[in-house]
C-alpha cells in the first residue's frame, strides 16, 4: 500500500520535537489531520500509552467516530491485555511477538518515537511528511501486518491459558527493566528472587524493585522469598525490610546464601509460571542498564520449573545451614558446660579432700594426746579435747550429709516430710542453739532475732527448714570479719503481687543478714549452683541444697548485698515459704473424737 503524496501547499519537512507539551500537541495534530487511514506499529508498551493517556485515547476514539480506517500492530501480553481490548474497539488489532519500533502513518504524514513508557506522554518524537519516508515506512508496516496474527486469537489464548510456551532473549536492558517490573506487578501468589551479589540487591533497591515487591506483598498478599549474600552494605536495608514486614503481614522472607563464582545472574520467578534471568555484566556499575547483559524471559514450563528447582534447593540449603549452625552452637554450649562441670568437680574433689582432712587431723591428734597423757590431764583439759573431737566429728557428719543430699537430688529421690507448725518456735530454738555455740567459741558476734508476729504457721519439712536456716547461719558466722560483728534474723509476712499463678498468695520471708566480708564476685554468677566455692572455704553444696529445699516447698531464695552509707558490707540471704491461716490450722486440728448420738 502506497501513501498518497503530500499536498503541494504543505512544504516537506522532517524534524525532531522535544518536550511533553510539544510532542503531545504534534501527536494530537497528527491524529486529527488523518483523512482516510491510520496505521500504528508499536511494542508491548504502546497499548497502555494509547489507552492510558486520556488525550491520546480521546483522539483515537475521534478517529473511529470520523470513520477513519485504523490498523494496529503490537505485542499483546498478559500485562497489556485490557488495554488491547480497548484498542480493538477502535480499529483492527493484530499481534506480533517481540515487535520493535514505534511509528504511525496517515495518508500524508509519518510520526515515530524511539521509546515508550507505560501510560506516560512522550518526551520526544520524529515527524516527517516526506514522500520517500512515508513509502518506506508503509512497506515496513505492511510487512509486519502480514506476519502478525489477529488480536482475537492471541487474547483468547491468554485468557484461556492456551498461550504457547515461549523463550525470548532480550538484548535491550531497558526492555528487560520494564519487563522486570511487569513480572513483579503481575504476580498473583508468589515472587521468588535470587540476587547473586550484594550490589545486585542494592541496584534493585535503588531502581525501586524492592519497593514494588513490598507493595505487592502488602496490597495483594503476595508471598515473596529472597535469596542473597549477607553483607554489611545491605544489612540495614534487610533488617528494616524484615521489621516492616513482620509488623505488617509477614509475607516477605529473606535468607542468606554464599557468593559463588557460578551464579552470575539475577533470577526472578513469578507464580512458578514465568522467569526472567538477567546476566551480570559489570557488578561494579551501580546503574542497572550498565550492569546487566543479556536477559532471558521464559514462559516455558520446563524452563521455569528448572529455575524453581534451583531456588528451592538453595532455600533448603539455608535451612540445613541454619540447623547445622544452631546444632554447632548447642554443641559448643554443651561442651562449655561439660568443661565447667568438670572444673567444678575437680574443685569439689580438692575442697572435699581438704574438708575431710581438716576435721580428721585434730581428731587423730587429740585422741593420741588423750591416750598418751590421760593419767596427767586435768578435767578441763579433757573437756576441751572432747569438745574439739565433737566439733570435728560434726563437720564430718555435715559433709557426709551434704553429699548424701546431693546424691538424692541427682537421683530424684529427694522428698519432703511436711507437717504444720509455728515457724517462730522453730526459729527461736535454732537461734538459741547458735547463740550457745557462739558463746563457746568466744567470738564477739551478736545474734539478733526479730519477728513481726508471734505465730506464723507453715506446712513444711521441719528438719529441712532447720537445715536451710543452719546453712545460712553457718555461712554468716564463717564470713563475719574476725569473729566480730552482727547477724540478724528477720521474719515477716508478705503477699505476692503480679506473679501468676501465685498472685495474692501469702508468704513468710526469712532474712539472714550479716556484717561480714560479703560474697566473692567470682562466685556470684553461680552462687546457688553445685560446688560454688572460693578456695577452701567450704564444699559449695550448702546453698545448692538450700535452694532445692526452698523451691520444693514452693518458695524462692535469693541474695542481696548490704548497702551501708554507700559502703557495701556483708550480705543478706532471704527465702520465702507459703503460710497457712490460723483458722485453717485450728480447723484442721479439731477432729471429732466420736460420732454424736442422733
Amino acid at each position: 500500500m502506497n501513501a498518497p503524496p503530500p499536498s503541494n501547499t504543505q512544504a516537506e519537512r522532517t524534524e525532531v520535537l522535544y518536550g511533553v507539551n510539544n510532542t503531545t500537541n504534534e501527536i494530537l495534530n497528527f491524529l486529527s489531520s488523518a483523512k482516510t487511514k491510520m496505521d500504528i506499529c508499536a511494542d508491548y508498551s504502546w497499548p497502555s500509552v494509547a489507552m492510558g493517556v486520556d488525550l491520546f485515547k480521546k483522539a483515537l476514539l475521534n478517529i473511529k467516530d470520523r470513520g477513519i480506517k485504523a490498523r494496529f500492530v503490537t505485542d499483546i501480553t498478559k500485562n497489556n491485555l485490557e488495554y488491547c481490548k480497548e484498542a480493538l474497539k477502535i480499529g483492527e488489532l493484530r499481534h506480533l511477538v517481540g515487535i520493535k519500533g514505534n511509528f504511525a502513518l496517515s495518508e500524508k504524514e509519518y510520526m515515530a518515537s524511539a521509546t515508550l513508557q507505560e501510560a506516560t506522554p512522550l518526551q520526544q518524537v520524529v515527524y516527517s511528511n516526506v514522500k520517500e519516508i512515508l513509502e518506506q515506512q508503509q512497506y515496513v508496516f505492511d510487512t509486519f501486518w502480514d506476519k502478525s496474527i489477529p488480536a482475537e486469537q492471541k487474547i483468547k489464548e491468554l485468557e484461556q491459558g492456551l498461550a504457547p510456551d515461549g523463550i525470548e532473549v532480550i538484548h535491550n536492558s531497558s526492555k528487560a527493566q520494564d519487563l522486570y517490573f511487569d513480572i513483579v506487578k503481575s504476580a498473583k501468589e508468589e515472587i521468588l528472587l535470587i540476587f547473586p551479589t550484594p550490589n545486585a540487591f542494592i541496584r534493585q533497591e535503588n531502581m525501586g524493585v524492592i519497593r514494588a515487591v513490598i507493595e505487592k506483598s502488602e496490597k495483594s498478599n503476595v508471598k515473596a522469598r529472597i535469596l542473597m549474600p549477607a553483607h554489611n552494605l545491605t544489612e540495614n536495608s534487610v533488617q528494616t525490610l524484615r521489621r516492616r514486614d513482620q509488623y505488617r503481614h509477614g509475607n516477605i522472607d529473606i535468607r542468606y546464601i554464599e557468593v559463588t563464582s557460578g551464579n552470575k545472574a539475577t533470577i526472578l520467578l513469578a507464580d512458578r509460571k514465568v522467569s526472567l534471568v538477567m546476566e551480570l555484566k559489570d557488578d561494579s556499575n551501580m546503574t542497572f542498564n550498565e550492569a546487566i547483559g543479556l536477559s532471558t524471559f521464559s514462559s516455558s514450563a520446563a524452563g521455569v520449573l528448572s529455575y524453581v528447582s534451583i531456588f528451592e534447593s538453595l532455600w533448603k540449603q539455608t535451612e540445613l545451614y541454619e540447623r547445622v549452625k544452631e546444632s554447632n552452637k548447642l554443641l559448643e554450649e554443651a561442651n562449655e558446660q561439660l568443661k565447667l562441670h568438670d572444673k567444678m568437680q575437680k574443685e569439689f574433689i580438692n575442697i572435699a579432700a581438704h574438708e575431710l582432712r581438716t576435721p580428721l587431723q585434730p581428731i587423730i591428734s587429740t585422741v593420741g594426746i588423750i591416750r598418751s597423757r590421760k593419767a596427767s590431764m586435768k578435767e578441763y583439759q579433757l573437756d576441751d579435747s572432747l569438745d574439739m573431737i565433737t566439733r570435728s566429728a560434726e563437720r564430718l557428719k555435715q559433709l557426709s550429709s551434704d553429699i548424701l543430699d546431693i546424691t538424692k537430688i541427682e537421683s530424684q529421690l529427694f522428698k519432703l516430710n511436711k507437717e504444720k507448725f509455728n515457724l517462730n518456735d522453730l526459729l527461736s530454738k535454732i537461734v538459741q542453739d547458735y547463740k550457745n555455740q557462739i558463746a563457746k567459741t568466744k567470738m564477739n558476734i551478736k545474734l539478733l532475732f526479730r519477728c513481726s508476729e508471734n505465730t506464723i504457721l507453715v506446712e513444711a519439712d521441719k528438719n529441712r527448714i532447720t537445715q536451710v536456716i543452719s546453712n545460712l547461719l553457718r555461712n554468716a558466722i564463717k564470713f563475719t570479719k574476725k569473729g566480730d560483728g552482727t547477724i540478724s534474723i528477720e521474719v515477716r509476712k508478705i503477699e505476692v503481687e503480679g506473679e501468676e499463678p501465685m498472685s495474692g498468695q501469702r508468704f513468710v520471708m526469712i532474712s539472714v543478714k550479716d556484717t561480714g566480708s560479703g560474697i566473692h564476685p567470682d562466685i556470684l554468677p553461680r552462687l546457688f549452683e553445685k560446688f560454688a566455692s572460693k578456695s577452701f572455704q567450704g564444699t559449695g553444696l550448702g546453698l545448692f541444697i538450700s535452694r532445692t529445699i526452698v523451691e520444693a516447698h514452693g518458695g524462692k531464695i535469693w541474695l542481696e548485698d548490704n548497702d551501708n552509707n554507700l559502703q557495701r558490707e556483708g550480705a543478706t540471704f532471704s527465702f520465702t515459704l507459703p503460710v497457712i491461716s490460723n483458722q485453717e490450722y485450728i480447723s484442721q486440728q479439731q477432729q471429732p473424737s466420736e460420732v454424736p448420738d442422733k
